[in-house]
């Protein structure tokens, strides 16, 4: 029954600036004045949302990747979010898990915007990581994902206890003028895997005029809005506690009800 503290960080990404960017993070993190555990960014946080990979893509070791490692390293925090990756030839919008020692877990986003173009320049992932901390499960996703909830519904356990995970997370480059369809969408992820739900978006205009208004939110497995970030440069950390989340799975055990069902890639 470890408490798990998190901080979201909600910023505006300057447009293909890598290095302005992470400079920018840097400080933030380096800031941040409670205590914390994870550290979680938007979408392709030191770029934007670029239908660029070819000018902007590194490889895992490249710098960006370097730059996660030390910060994780010298802040001792776990430290996630998604990058534009190169391997094999193929683009990537590639979200991170990025331990205090270096070490990392991948996540290729699953469902890619076609309405931007991004099935033209990125290839889809075909497999959900499932990360732990402190005895917390934690599902991570990307953006679009969050439209598609089978991708992020849990898997009923063949016996008690337990579901697959506690902690969802969404990073994202969602637009203000479908903000609406974000935070219902956050908050029905909670309510139907009885799990906590933290989804860190962006601000401001990126490179093609297109407005973000943050709305960052941590909500609860209830579907209560445990915090909503308005439109400005922000981190803000809570504390989760597991003990919250039993609570309400043992009260309302929905979950044993649910269908079974395999995900074909």
């Amino acid at each position: 029954m470890t408490p798990l503290a998190i901080t979201t960080i909600q910023t505006d990404v300057q447009w293909e600036d890598k290095a302005a960017n992470l400079r920018h993070l840097e400080e933030r993190i380096f800031s941040i004045p409670q205590p914390t555990e994870l550290v979680i960014l938007p979408e392709m946080f030191s770029t934007g949302f670029s239908m660029r990979p070819e000018a902007l893509a590194e490889g895992m070791d490249g710098p960006t990747m370097a730059w996660m490692q030390r910060v994780a390293a010298e802040k001792k925090v776990i430290l996630t979010g998604s990058i534009i990756i190169q391997e094999e030839g193929r683009y990537y919008n590639r979200l991170i898990w990025m331990l205090p020692n270096g070490q990392y877990g991948c996540y290729d986003k699953r469902h890619r915007f076609a309405y931007a173009g991004e099935n033209d320049h990125y290839t889809a992932g075909h497999k959900r990581l499932v990360a732990s901390v402190k005895g917390w499960r934690v599902l991570l996703l990307v953006c679009y994902d969050l439209r598609f909830p089978v991708w992020s519904r849990q898997t009923p356990p063949p016996a008690e206890p337990g579901l697959e995970y506690d902690l969802l997370l969404y990073v994202g480059n969602w637009p203000e003028r479908r903000s609406h369809a974000w935070k219902t969408l956050l908050q029905a992820r909670a309510i139907e895997n009885q799990c906590f739900v933290a989804g860190v978006n962006r601000i401001g205009r990126d490179g093609n005029d297109i407005y973000h208004s943050g709305d960052s939110m941590i909500i609860d497995p209830l579907g209560e809005t445990l915090y909503h970030a308005a439109a400005k440069d922000e981190a803000f950390t809570l504390t989760l506690h597991k003990e919250d989340l039993e609570r309400v799975r043992q009260r309302f055990p929905f979950w044993r009800d649910a269908d079974h069902f395999s995900i074909e890639p």
